[in-house]
């Protein structure tokens, strides 16, 4: 039995099972057996489906560049006929699907032991990963005190505690890019539809919410996204082609970039001391590097986004949870406090509002594409801010109690004060990405954020990988992995 799974990284390990020195069998041996040991300390991996994994082990896997790496598939979309979901919450419990979602073929196609899913907030709504339907809240592997992040909490912390080398998640408002923050890991949020929705829908939370991964290297996530890029049959829009690949750009550094550097909220807020430290940090790693680093935020609508993103995801989580409950009344037992205040919320706006957020979400990622326009003359490649304005949260503060919705997201102690750069990106469409370069003094991770022009996503991994290289974090790992 391994100990551990001694290697870099998943593409590491890879090569030690493609050499023959480790088995598949025997990393999902060690995978379950870390989740006997850890998750009842940490709560991260549900559902699990251990005769599943071991058949396809026994059928033979596809042979991608992450074969026979086991693997966790998030608590919230992937859809798959043999992988149940609670979707992070009550009403939907033992949810089974008809048929596979395109990313969750792509995901397969790539060789790794799917075997779990990983806890998520119900809804997919919060920084916090902490629903009633697991039974209690999910734990940081850095400070068990505080929280892995959300929604993709479960994620973050099975990979940061070394139960997988790494796990899908989802990003439709910061969801992936903050437990990679919280987590000492890395997280990408690809451009708008780079990656397949299908078929159960068209699109996430008007085209805000997409798939992405919870690494420990940026090759890691380079070749997942390459796996998986392009759009399903029937998708109703397209992200633009890549250039050569993701894999391809992080070979070789990205042409020296003009980088905006923000070390407040992008309202021009003050953020934690340690966080603008880990930013300011950066900005001269960055200008050592060669790149043009220089004072500049965005002048965009961000309040005005923010209160249509609120809008939107009411009007989203309210369809979900009333298609559910089929006529049954909308009761404690089934759905927590923010999910039933998000309902009421939604039942407050006039019919005509969900098209009229939609239409102010377009409006200001044409504000932030001018913001990123060359022609502009002084438009920056890159912005550089924190990923979150404080480091991990304790638990408890940000659990779904709460039946007001709109304080839950927008109120002076909320979601967006909390995180206040994240969802920015997922309204504009533009590719994004948490680096883990901080740490507090309490011993919690510090993530810091890059973002680029839509569709420049092969230029932003470069640049992560540049960091990377200059900056290495891998070696990195929580205490309890």
């Amino acid at each position: 039995m391994l100990k551990h799974y001694d290697c870099v990284d998943a593409t590491d390990l890879a090569a030690r099972v493609a050499a023959r020195e480790v088995s598949a069998t025997e990393l999902l041996d060690h995978a379950l057996a870390a989740v006997d040991r850890l998750n009842p300390a940490l709560n991260a991996v549900v559902l699990p489906q251990e005769g599943v994994a071991r058949r396809m082990i026994a059928e033979g896997l596809p042979r991608g560049p992450f074969r026979g790496l086991p693997f966790l598939l998030k608590d919230l979309g992937c859809e798959a006929v043999e992988f149940p979901t609670h979707n992070g919450s009550r009403l939907f419990a033992n949810t089974r699907y008809r048929r596979n979602s395109a990313i969750y073929d792509r995901i397969v196609a790539t060789g790794v032991v799917p075997f779990a899913r990983t806890t998520s907030p119900e809804g997919g709504v919060g920084a916090a990963t902490e629903a009633a339907v697991y039974g209690g809240p999910t734990r940081n592997p850095w400070n068990l005190d505080h929280t892995p992040g959300g929604s993709s909490g479960g994620s973050g912390a099975a990979v940061a505690a070394g139960i997988v080398p790494f796990a899908h998640g989802s990003d439709g408002g910061g969801s992936v890019r903050i437990p990679a923050s919280n987590c000492g890991l890395f997280g990408f949020k690809p451009t708008r539809a780079r990656l397949p929705d299908g078929p159960y829908a068209g699109e996430g939370w008007a085209g805000m919410a997409i798939d992405g991964f919870l690494t420990h290297s940026v090759r890691d996530t380079a070749v997942m996204l390459d796996a998986c890029e392009g759009a399903d049959l029937g998708a109703p829009y397209w992200a633009p082609p890549l250039a050569q690949g993701h894999a391809a750009a992080i070979s070789r550094p990205p042409r020296r970039l003009r980088v905006a550097l923000c070390d407040t909220t992008l309202t021009g807020g003050a953020i934690d001391a340690e966080v603008r430290a880990a930013v300011l940090a950066t900005a001269a790693l960055l200008a050592d590097l060669g790149h043009h680093v220089e004072p500049m935020r965005p002048k965009a609508d961000v309040a005005g986004m923010m209160r249509a993103w609120t809008d939107i995801v009411a009007v989203g989580t309210a369809l979900s949870i009333h298609t559910a409950l089929k006529g049954r009344p909308l009761s404690a037992d089934l759905v927590e406090g923010v999910g039933r205040g998000a309902c009421a919320h939604a039942e407050t706006l006039h019919p005509t509002r969900y098209l009229q957020a939609v239409g102010e979400i377009h409006a200001f990622g044409r504000e932030m594409a001018a913001f990123f326009d060359p022609d502009e003359g002084n438009g920056p490649d890159i912005l550089l801010t924190a990923t979150m304005a404080e480091p991990p949260a304790k638990i408890g503060r940000f659990n779904h109690q709460t039946e007001d919705y709109v304080s839950y997201r927008m109120g002076p102690n909320g979601i967006f004060a909390y995180s206040p750069f994240c969802a920015v990106f997922n309204a504009s469409g533009q590719p994004a990405a948490s680096l883990p370069l901080g740490m507090s003094a309490l011993g919690l991770p510090i993530g810091v954020h890059l973002a680029a022009r839509f569709g420049r996503d092969e230029e932003l991994i470069a640049l992560c990988a540049e960091i990377e290289q200059a900056q290495p974090w891998v070696a990195r790992r929580a205490q309890i992995a």
